[in-house]
């Protein structure tokens, strides 16, 4: 985007001297990128981001998906982008994005517009309640009053700087902040004088924000490691689960403590470690599926579980380490919350990945480099993924675990995997392929839910600047079919399995009652392909495994968007999985 010669005390009025000075600060805190959505009240914020040289605003009119685009360039980045919308409904929108933020510690910058206060409570139009209007969701709020030469500008910039601080610092995660502005909201010459103090007229010539907070960190391991250490030394019947891990170092560091130890790993589709990475032997890529066998799960009860890292996504493994009912069951993460639906930990270090796992492996012995118990899960999850293999290499049809296996197993190491919730990341988690060069997987995990899934592929394109893979179902694309318009200026190659309707619930005990078609089942009748036209993307809809790896390495030479869609039925997608979680049940118990 062009911009016109710009200086950030150049101000017609105080109202757009308070928003300069706030996109400013913001970007002198690391914060580039501004998801507008349209609208009259958030006219200075608009402005002000369209004129600073350094904001790269993107546009979109649906403010939910603008909202979870934020929210993916924070699970990229690691770093917060900002949401920026008009009074009203229009910051109602922005709670879904704002909830899964905070139960998943991302950062992210809610920055709404609202009337003045003599116009609260009056029945003026567009006019709600905005104030806490995201509860306890958020990790602090402020409301901004309207800009006033009376009041010293420097309070935009401190302002601006808690509110990064608070995002970023552990537990990370939304931070919201509402501006009241007054009419002229457009940028013209007013009565109004535009003060500057000394101090602010200082910060104006450099470069560096305001105010300075230290660079947010976990604390560092303290007496929890002693205890924990005294508690597992000597443990051989152990299991590292390597939940949701934010950096290539806090994998690296939970790979090397499960190697110091000699316990099997069963890395989560987020950990950074299921796919992609150096094979070692400790690895269990297939662990979902192992457990399959009731004979495995007997014969194998953990007595220590040291679980490094966010939730994990497989149901399965955690109501085996519940019924397991380990001595210790540790979680080690760098967030004060407890992650522990089923009240089983005993021990919680609050840390840095790798700075506990340096902790632990130097007050810990090195296990054995070959045990019974970590050759069992090894081959159990060999056996496990030669099932899938020969499912992929054998069916002449497009099934749903295919999928996810060939596109793991096809991706381009430039791409980013994100997998929607429902059926894809279950599908990802137990199918991917462990091998592959392709990055990160990303998944809306927090609070799982299906919407803003293809804007939160976007906003983590946007965020590491490079291409992604996304897999996703058919009713969470409808839930964000907005979201394509996301996808014209940034690569995402965007698989939509599409089983007409609800493809988990024939997994759920509602598929022996009455009322499950179509309460349940959700029919819809419709394809993509005038979806993709709406939206000038490139569609394919390939009807075998041959044509799926063609249009997928296709759209991935492109450099640019694309949809595809694989049709399936969901009635015998469940059967598809039977099958294959029996022959994994056989392989495991036979070996």
């Amino acid at each position: 985007m062009a911009h016109q010669s710009w200086s950030v005390l150049d101000a017609p009025n105080p109202t757009y001297l308070w928003t300069q000075l706030l996109v400013e600060e913001l970007v002198r805190n690391g914060v580039h990128t501004f998801f507008v959505a349209p609208g009259s009240r958030s006219t200075p914020l608009t402005v002000a981001i369209a004129r600073h040289p350094e904001a790269e605003s993107v546009l979109h009119v649906d403010e939910r998906g603008a909202a979870f685009a934020a929210l993916g360039v924070g699970r990229a980045a690691r770093g917060p982008a900002a949401w920026v919308t008009t009074s009203g409904t229009a910051v109602a929108n922005g709670l879904p994005a704002a909830v899964e933020a905070s139960v998943d510690g991302v950062p992210m910058l809610l920055l709404t517009a609202d009337r003045p206060p003599e116009l609260r409570d009056t029945g003026a139009n567009q006019t709600i309640d905005q104030v806490k209007i995201f509860g306890d969701y958020v990790r602090w709020q402020a409301d901004v009053p309207p800009p006033s030469d009376e009041v010293d500008p420097a309070y935009v910039l401190t302002t601006a700087d808690q509110a990064l601080h608070q995002t970023l610092r552990a537990p990370a995660g939304p931070v919201h902040v509402n501006c009241m502005f007054r009419k002229p909201l457009e940028p013209v010459e007013t009565e109004a004088s535009v003060a500057v103090p000394t101090a602010v007229d200082a910060w104006a010539r450099g470069t560096e924000p305001y105010t300075h907070y230290p660079t947010p960190a976990p604390s560092p391991p303290g007496p929890e490691v002693d205890a924990l250490a005294e508690t597992v030394r000597g443990t051989e019947h152990g299991l590292v689960v390597a939940g949701r891990l934010d950096s290539a170092a806090a994998a690296d560091a939970t790979r090397r403590l499960a190697t110091h130890l000699g316990w099997p790993l069963i890395p989560d589709l987020t950990s950074r470690l299921r796919r992609g990475g150096r094979e070692q032997p400790e690895q269990v890529p297939y662990g979902d599926l192992v457990l399959t066998s009731a004979a495995f799960r007997e014969g194998h009860p953990p007595r220590a579980v040291l679980q490094v890292g966010g939730r994990f996504a497989s149901k399965r493994l955690r109501l085996f380490l519940r019924d397991s009912a380990p001595e210790v069951w540790a979680v080690v993460r760098p967030d004060p919350s407890r992650i522990d639906p089923d009240h089983r930990v005993t021990h919680h270090v609050e840390a840095a990945v790798p700075a506990a796992v340096d902790a632990l492996v130097a007050r810990l012995e090195e296990g054995p480099r070959g045990t019974t118990w970590r050759d069992d899960w090894a081959g159990a999850s060999e056996r496990a993924g030669a099932v899938v293999q020969a499912h992929v290499q054998e069916s002449d049809a497009l099934t749903d675990p295919l999928v996810a296996a060939l596109l793991t197993e096809e991706m381009p190491s430039e791409h980013a995997l994100v997998a929607a919730s429902s059926m894809p990341v279950r599908d990802l988690n137990r199918h991917a392929a462990p091998g592959g060069t392709g990055g990160p997987a990303f998944a809306n995990r927090g609070a799982s839910g299906i919407d803003g899934t293809v804007a939160t592929a976007a906003g983590i394109a946007e965020g590491r600047d490079g291409p992604v893979t996304l897999l996703i179902g058919d009713l969470a694309l409808q839930h964000d079919l907005n979201g394509l318009a996301l996808l014209q200026d940034r690569p995402v190659v965007a698989i939509v399995v599409n089983n007409d309707g609800g493809g988990i619930f024939h997994f759920l005990p509602i598929r022996e009652h009455d009322e499950f078609d179509p309460y349940f089942t959700t029919p819809h009748g419709h394809d993509f392909e005038h979806a993709a036209a709406l939206f000038d993307l490139p569609y394919h809809r390939p009807d075998s495994p041959s044509a799926l790896r063609s249009a997928y390495a296709q759209a991935c030479r492109s450099g640019e968007s694309a949809l595809i869609e694989v049709q399936t039925d969901r009635a015998t997608n469940r059967q598809v999985h039977d099958r294959l979680e029996a022959s994994v049940e056989r392989a495991v118990e036979e070996g």
